[in-house]
């Protein structure tokens, strides 16, 4: 006697997974980025104090990001 079973998706862990996924890759994307542009104004520190302030600036802008994945994923769930 075989018993047939039905795969039902529920929409509750898809819109989790969705939310989950956003704020994940934007944090990984993020990162990414932070990388390469914090290297840069750490080496352009070194060779003049005064570019601090760009320095600083330029490391925040991609944090932004992951607030977008995070507003994201508030309109999913």
């Amino acid at each position: 006697m075989a018993v047939e079973s039905a795969a039902v998706m529920d929409p509750a862990g898809l819109k989790a997974i969705g939310a989950g996924l956003a704020v994940g890759l934007t944090g990984i994307a993020s990162g990414i980025a932070e990388k390469d542009i914090g290297s840069a104004a750490v080496g352009a520190m070194a060779e003049n104090e005064a570019l601090f302030g760009k320095g600083l600036i330029l490391t925040v802008i991609p944090e932004t990001i992951v607030i977008f994945g995070l507003v994201v994923a508030l309109l999913i769930s």
